[in-house]
C-alpha cells in the first residue's frame, strides 16, 4: 500500500524497488514481506522510506532478508539503544574473527533502522544525530578494543615509564561526533592520544609505547575506513591532529600539552570546542581535557581572538564564492557552518569566564548565548529553527544515497523525494522555506563581527590624535579646551615604557584604538577629564591588548566607558584596577539595570554552580567578580538617574547579603567535608548572620564595610558527625573563621568586604560565634545602652532562618524592655557627645560633614535610636524596622512624632545619604557646603532640641 501523499513518480520507483526485493527474497521471506506490506500505517512508511532512500532501496534488496528480520523484530519502532548496541556488537565479534565484516554488518542494519526512522518522522533530529554518533562511537571502540588485544598478544602490553602503569589508547571525537550531532553520512574526525611514553612489555619482542600505539590507529583506521563488497563503517579524518597530515598519528600527553601551549592556533581552539574522549580510561581521558581546557579557553573574556576569527569568517565567505557552494546547505550561505560559526565564537570570546558556554551541543551553548545576553531571544530562535531545518535537509541529502555530501539534487527524482521528506508537496515550497530560513542565518552571520574598516576615521585625522604628531588643532575641533595638558598627557602615554615594550600586535591594537578613544571622549561633557580618567585603564591594558580589541569591536562600550568615567573618578578607579570589568559595557541594557534581590540570587547561583565545590580559589574569583560587576551596574545606574538614594542603598545591600549566602555555603561545604556536620535541632546551617549599622538599615554605600554578629543555635557540648568530629561550639568559631577568610583574603579583585565584629558580645574580647543563649544572655544582662541602641539597626541577613527567629524575639524582647525615658535620653545624648568628640572635634564653618555635623546623618540616627528604646516598651511596632525612615514612619503613626518633624528627618536624611553617594563616586570625603543643607540642619537641630530639652551644658547640640 503505497503513501497515497507520494507523488506519482516516487510511487511508481518504490514499486519498482518493492518488486526488485520481492524477487531477490526467497519463498518464505518474500511471503512475510508482502504480509508487512498489507499493513496499513506500517507498508506507507516502507514505500516512503523506499522512494526516499534509493541506499535504503538497495541494501534491502541485496538483503531482503534484513528488512524481514528488522520488520519482525519492530526495529523500525524503537530508538537505538546504546547499552544493547555494545552487547550486541561484543557478542558478534565473540562468534566472529573477522572485525572489518562484523562492523559493516552491525552499521548496515542500524543505518537502516535510523534512515527508516529519521525519513518517515518517527525520530526527530536530535534523535538522528545521537543514534548516529552512538553507532560510531560503538564501533570506533569496539576497533580499538580488538585491534589493540591483537597487538598485545604480539608486543605485550605499553608500560607507562613513570608511572608503570598500563597505557589505553585515548580516542577524541572532534566535530559532530564529539557533540554527538553526527549526520547520517559524515566522516568522524578523531585525535589518537595515550598518556606516557614508554615501551610494551612483550617477552619475544618489544616495541615504544609510540609506534605501538601508531600501529594500533593504523589499524583502527583500516577497519573503519576501508571500502569492502559490504561497503565502509565511517571515513575517518585525522587532519585535526597537531601538524595535520604531516604529523604523527598518535602523541602522548605531554606531547599535546606541548604543542598546543606552544604552537596551537585559534583554528585549533575553535576545533577542540566540541573534543570529547570517547575511548580508552575515563579517569586520563578526563586529565587530558583537563590539560587543553586553558588551550580552549582564555581564563577571561577574550577579544583577542577577535581578528582570528574575522580572518575564518572571511575565508568561509570566500570559499563559499571560490568554489560555487551556493546550493550547499552545509557550506554555503546562511549554512550550517555559519550557525556553528556563529555560536562558537561566543564560546571562544566568553567562554573562559561564562562556563555554561562550555559545552559541546550547539544549540544548548546557542541557548546560554541569550541567557548571557550575546544574541537577542529573537535571532537565536531563528537560528536554532533554521539549525534544525537544514539539518533535516542534510540528512535527506545524505540518506537519499548514503554520500556525504551536503549539495542540494539536481535531478527531478532526488529533489521531489527530498522534498516529500522533508514535509513539502513539492521542490518549490521547499526551496522557498530553506532560502529563507538561510537569508535569516545569513544576516546574523554578516552581523557578527564588522569589518574592521566599517566606521573608522579619516586616517589623516587618526594620526593627529595618536603619535609624534599629535595635534592641539585637532583636539580643539572635537570640543578639547584644555590643550596643553591633554596634548602632554597623550604624548607622554605614546612615549612611555609601557608602550614602548609592547608587542607588535599590541602596538598595532593601540594605534587602532586611541583615535576612537579621544572621539569618545569627545563626546563627553568635559573631554578633558574623561580622558585623563580613561587613559590609565588603557595604561594599564597595553600589555592585555585583547581588552582593547574589546572596545574597537564594541563602540557603543567604548562611548559609555568614555561617559561614566568622566561622571565618575570612583568608577574609572574601578576599571583602570579591574579591567576584566570592560566585559559590564557590552550591554547597555544590563550595564544600567540593577537586578532585584531574587535576580542577584539566580545570576550568582549560575555563576557558581558550574564550579567545583571544592575548588576555593575559583569559588573566591567569582564572588569577587560577581561583586565587582554588580556595584558598577549600580553606579552605573546611579549616575544615569535610574535608581533613587534608597533603591541605590537597597541594591547594595542585597549584593552583600547575597554574597554573604554564597560564602557560607561554601565555607559550610569546606568544613562539613573535613569535620562532618554538627548536631542541631535545625534543618539549616544551625547558624545565622545578623548584619548591624548600616547593612542592617539597608543603607550601604559604595565603599561600606559590613558590621556583622554571627551566632550559633546548636548544643555547645555536642559533636560533629564525622570521622575527624570536633565540638560544635569549635566547629561554628571555625565557620566564622573561614567566612572571614573568603570575605577578607586579597585577591586580583581584591578583597569582597571588609568585616567589622566589634558589635558582637563583649566586643573584641568575646566569642567569634556566641551561642543564642549565651546571646540573650548578654543583652538583657549586660549590654549597655549604645550596645541597645546598635541592636536597633541589627537585621538578619543570612544564614540559618530558624535561628534568625529566635534572635528576633530576643530582639524584640530586648528593645522593648521598660526603660525610664530620661535616663536613656541622658544616655543618648552623652554618646552622642563622645562620638562628635572622637571623630569631629572641631565643626568647621565652611564645611559640613554629613555624617558627624550637627543637624547631620548621627542625629537622625539617634533621635530614631532613641525613641524606640524609650517608647517600644509601649509602641512594640517601633522595634519592628531597622531602618530609620521606616522607623519614623512608625513614630508618626504613632503620634510619637509631629508629621512635619517625620517628614523632615526623613526628607533631610535621604538628601544627606544622596550626597554621599555623590560624593562617594567622586571620590571625595563626605564633606558638603553648610549653605546646601542650612535648612535641613536647622530642622533636624530643632527636633533634637525638642526631643531631648535642655541639655546640661557642654553636650547641646546647636
Amino acid at each position: 500500500m503505497p503513501d497515497p501523499s507520494l507523488p506519482p513518480v516516487l510511487a511508481e520507483s518504490a514499486k519498482r524497488a518493492w518488486q526488485a526485493i520481492l524477487e531477490r527474497a526467497d519463498t518464505s521471506t518474500a511471503q512475510a514481506l508482502g504480509d508487512y506490506a498489507r499493513q496499513g500505517e506500517l507498508a506507507q512508511q516502507l514505500f516512503h522510506v523506499l522512494a526516499c532512500s534509493p541506499f535504503f532501496a538497495e541494501l534491502v534488496r541485496r538483503k531482503p532478508a534484513l528488512l524481514a528480520e528488522l520488520l519482525r523484530n519492530s526495529a523500525f519502532e524503537q530508538p537505538l539503544n546504546e547499552a544493547a548496541l555494545r552487547g550486541l556488537l561484543d557478542a558478534e565479534l565473540l562468534a566472529s574473527d573477522d572485525l572489518g565484516l562484523t562492523l559493516r554488518l552491525v552499521r548496515q542494519r542500524h543505518m537502516l533502522r535510523i534512515v527508516w526512522r529519521d525519513f518517515t518522522r518517527a525520530a526527530d533530529t536530535f534523535e538522528t544525530m545521537r543514534s548516529t554518533s552512538l553507532l560510531a562511537e560503538v564501533c570506533v571502540a569496539a576497533a580499538v578494543k580488538h585491534c589493540y588485544r591483537a597487538l598485545e598478544q604480539r608486543f605485550g602490553s605499553p608500560i607507562g615509564r613513570d608511572s608503570g602503569d598500563a597505557q589505553s589508547l585515548i580516542v577524541l571525537a572532534m566535530g559532530k561526533l564529539g557533540a554527538r550531532e553526527l549526520n547520517l553520512s559524515s566522516d568522524i574526525d578523531l585525535i589518537f592520544a595515550y598518556p606516557e611514553s614508554g615501551n610494551t612489555d612483550g617477552a619475544k619482542r618489544n616495541l615504544s609505547n609510540e609506534e605501538f600505539f601508531i600501529r594500533l590507529g593504523q589499524a583502527v583506521i583500516a577497519a573503519l575506513d576501508q571500502t569492502t563488497p559490504e561497503g565502509f563503517v565511517f571515513r575517518v579524518d585525522m587532519r585535526l591532529r597537531p601538524y595535520g597530515e604531516s604529523g604523527a598519528l598518535v602523541h602522548n600527553f605531554n606531547a599535546l600539552e606541548a604543542y598546543y601551549q606552544e604552537q596551537g592556533r585559534d583554528w585549533e581552539r575553535y576545533a577542540l570546542i566540541k573534543a570529547r574522549p570517547i575511548v580508552g580510561d575515563p579517569g586520563r581521558a578526563q586529565a587530558l581535557m583537563a590539560s587543553l581546557r586553558p588551550f580552549i579557553y582564555r581564563r577571561y573574556v577574550d577579544f583577542g581572538v577577535i581578528e582570528s576569527l574575522r580572518s575564518m569568517k572571511q575565508m568561509i565567505s570566500a570559499e563559499v564564492r571560490r568554489r560555487g557552494l551556493h546550493d550547499n546547505v552545509k557550506l554555503g550561505h546562511g549554512g550550517i557552518r555559519e550557525i556553528e560559526f556563529i555560536v562558537q565564537c561566543f564560546q571562544l570570546i566568553r567562554g573562559g569566564r561564562d562556563l555554561g558556554l562550555q559545552q559541546r551541543l550547539l544549540l544548548a551553548a546557542l541557548e546560554e548565548c541569550v541567557h548571557l545576553g550575546c544574541l537577542p531571544e529573537q535571532a537565536a530562535t531563528e537560528l536554532r529553527q533554521a539549525y534544525l531545518f537544514l539539518r533535516d535537509s542534510e540528512h535527506a541529502i545524505q540518506g537519499y544515497q548514503d554520500k556525504q555530501t551536503q549539495e542540494l539534487p539536481t535531478d527531478a527524482l532526488a529533489r521531489g523525494a527530498m522534498a516529500s521528506v522533508m514535509g513539502f508537496a513539492d521542490w518549490s515550497l521547499y526551496r522557498q522555506a530553506l532560502d529563507a530560513h538561510r537569508a535569516r542565518v545569513s544576516q546574523h552571520f554578516h552581523q557578527l563581527i564588522a569589518d574592521p574598516d566599517e566606521g573608522q576615521d579619516n586616517p589623516g585625522e587618526a594620526s593627529q590624535l595618536w603619535g609624534e604628531d599629535i595635534s592641539g588643532e585637532a583636539l580643539t575641533a572635537l570640543g578639547f579646551q584644555q590643550l596643553d595638558a591633554t596634548v602632554a598627557l597623550l604624548k607622554e602615554f605614546w612615549a612611555s615604557r609601557r608602550v614602548a615594550a609592547a608587542q607588535a600586535e599590541g602596538r598595532q591594537r593601540l594605534e587602532k584604538f586611541m583615535p576612537q578613544m579621544v572621539h569618545a571622549c569627545a563626546d563627553t561633557d568635559d573631554p578633558d577629564l574623561a580622558l585623563a580618567r580613561v587613559l590609565p585603564l588603557v595604561t594599564a591594558v597595553v600589555r592585555r591588548s585583547a581588552y582593547l580589541v574589546l572596545l574597537l569591536e564594541n563602540p557603543p562600550a567604548l562611548r559609555e566607558l568614555a561617559l561614566l568615567c568622566g561622571a565618575s573618578p570612583w568608577i574609572a578607579e574601578q576599571m583602570a584596577q579591574h579591567p576584566v570589568l570592560l566585559d559590564e559595557f557590552l550591554d547597555r541594557t544590563s550595564l544600567y539595570s540593577a537586578p532585584c534581590k531574587a535576580e542577584l540570587q539566580s545570576q550568582l547561583q549560575q555563576q557558581v554552580a558550574r564550579l567545583k565545590p571544592d575548588d576555593l580559589e575559583a569559588q573566591m574569583n567569582a564572588l569577587r567578580y560577581f561583586k565587582a560587576a554588580q556595584v558598577l551596574r549600580v553606579a552605573a545606574s546611579e549616575l544615569g538617574e535610574r535608581l533613587p538614594v534608597m533603591k541605590v542603598s537597597d541594591n547594595l545591600t542585597w549584593i552583600a547579603e547575597v554574597i554573604l549566602e554564597q560564602v557560607i555555603a561554601v565555607a559550610w561545604a569546606d568544613l562539613t567535608r573535613k569535620y562532618g556536620e554538627p548536631a542541631r535541632d535545625s534543618t539549616g546551617y544551625g547558624f545565622a548572620i545578623y548584619g548591624y549599622g548600616k547593612l542592617g538599615g539597608l543603607e550601604l554605600g559604595y565603599g561600606s564595610d559590613l558590621d556583622l554578629v554571627f551566632v550559633f543555635d546548636a548544643a555547645p557540648q555536642g559533636t560533629t558527625d564525622g570521622a575527624r568530629s570536633i565540638d560544635n561550639a569549635v566547629f561554628y568559631m571555625r565557620l566564622v573563621q573561614r567566612i572571614i577568610h573568603i570575605m577578607e583574603t586579597r585577591m586580583s579583585l581584591g578583597k569582597l568586604y571588609e568585616i567589622d565584629m566589634r558589635l558582637r558580645p563583649d566586643g573584641n574580647s568575646g566569642s567569634l560565634v556566641p551561642s543564642v543563649e549565651g546571646f540573650a544572655r548578654y543583652q538583657q544582662a549586660n549590654a549597655w545602652t549604645w550596645e541597645h541602641q546598635a541592636l536597633v539597626r541589627a537585621r538578619y541577613v543570612a544564614g540559618d532562618a530558624m535561628v534568625a527567629e529566635r534572635i528576633d524575639v530576643i530582639r524584640r524582647e530586648t528593645l522593648c524592655q521598660p526603660r525610664d525615658a530620661a535616663a536613656v535620653a541622658q544616655e543618648v545624648v552623652n554618646m552622642r557627645a563622645k562620638m562628635r568628640d572622637h571623630l569631629l572635634p572641631v565643626e568647621r564653618d565652611d564645611a559640613f560633614d554629613l555624617k558627624q555635623g550637627s543637624g547631620g546623618i548621627v542625629d537622625i540616627e539617634f533621635m530614631a535610636q532613641y525613641a524606640v528604646l524609650a517608647w517600644a516598651a509601649k509602641h512594640p511596632q517601633l522595634a519592628t524596622w531597622p531602618d530609620n525612615v521606616r522607623i519614623l514612619e512608625e513614630l508618626q503613626r504613632a503620634g510619637l512624632f509631629a508629621t512635619d518633624h517625620c517628614r523632615a528627618l526623613t526628607e533631610a536624611y535621604l538628601q544627606y545619604r544622596g550626597c554621599a553617594h555623590e560624593l562617594a563616586l567622586q571620590q571625595r570625603p563626605g564633606v558638603a557646603s553648610p549653605a546646601r543643607f542650612a535648612a535641613q540642619r536647622a530642622q533636624v537641630m530643632g527636633c533634637w532640641q525638642e526631643l531631648f530639652g535642655e541639655l546640661p551644658k557642654g553636650v547641646s547640640m546647636a
